[in-house]
């Protein structure tokens, strides 16, 4: 499989069909633009070594497979702590927005009873998934992915947890980076723990908001997902991500859910 992006300039990416997402051939699943802030906000200096611990996602408006223009900006420059802004614009129309805090990198040792193991099966002992949906092709953004299921099912009901790896480029020439790795695996709760039936509703998510206790470590993450839904037309997707070392951090949607 081709890359997700590739890059047209530091500040324009080319989406190709590997970013489209389950909803429409035609637009991008929302880790795709999620991973490529996380690659730009990267890019910026900082005063001192610092690392992305805070990513939240306003999905404005579909975000079309093809040209993204990419702005960013320091919001706030601190010895501790950086604040970014970054938006993303399709044909000049700003379709995604988005707020970043990097911390300073300093070596910290937690006492051991703060850690957070893994307590799921490894990839490696996990199924993978028999079809993503009935009712398409596998969507591009998953087809460049290996999935494997080690607790519930995409295609049951209720919570899950499955372990993500890209197998190949997200931008052409770049490193993945482990923000980039995380923050694609991040808007997919509410897939993941889908309570409802593909074919009779969509449950799109308008924005997402990850936080990292750390980066993770390995090509691998695990997303242990699940759903609350609401009685007027929203919801809330949520999960725990976790790499072969251990749980390092969560994630979060708000959903509009919708009868087809």
């Amino acid at each position: 499989m081709g890359p997700v992006y590739t890059m047209d300039s530091p500040t324009r990416a080319i989406a190709t069909d590997e970013a489209a997402g389950p909803w429409d051939p035609r637009l991008q699943h929302g880790g795709a633009p999620s991973a490529l802030i996380c690659w730009a906000v990267e890019q910026l200096p900082t005063a001192v070594p610092m690392r992305i611990a805070r990513l939240t996602v306003d999905l404005l408006r579909p975000v079309p497979i093809g040209p993204i223009d990419i702005e960013t900006e320091v919001i706030r420059e601190g010895r501790k702590i950086q604040v970014c802004s970054a938006r993303l614009l399709a044909n000049g129309v700003e379709v995604v927005r988005a707020s970043l805090q990097k911390v300073r990198v300093e070596p910290v040792e937690p006492p051991p009873e703060t850690l957070q193991p893994m307590d799921l099966p490894p990839p490696d002992a996990g199924q993978t998934p028999a079809a993503l949906f009935d009712l398409a092709p596998r969507p591009g953004f998953t087809r460049g992915m290996s999935l494997r299921e080690v607790r519930g099912s995409w295609r049951e009901p209720g919570p899950a947890a499955i372990w993500f790896r890209r197998d190949g480029a997200f931008i052409e020439g770049e490193e993945t980076t482990p923000s980039m790795k995380a923050a694609q695996v991040a808007d997919f709760p509410n897939g993941v723990s889908n309570w409802l039936d593909f074919s009779q509703w969509s449950f799109i998510n308008g924005d997402m908001t990850m936080n990292l206790a750390r980066m993770p470590v390995g090509d691998w993450i695990c997303l242990d997902a699940d759903s609350y839904l609401g009685d007027a037309g929203a919801g809330v997707a949520f999960g725990r991500l976790g790499d072969e070392k251990g749980w390092f951090g969560r994630t979060v949607q708000s959903m509009v859910i919708e009868r087809r």
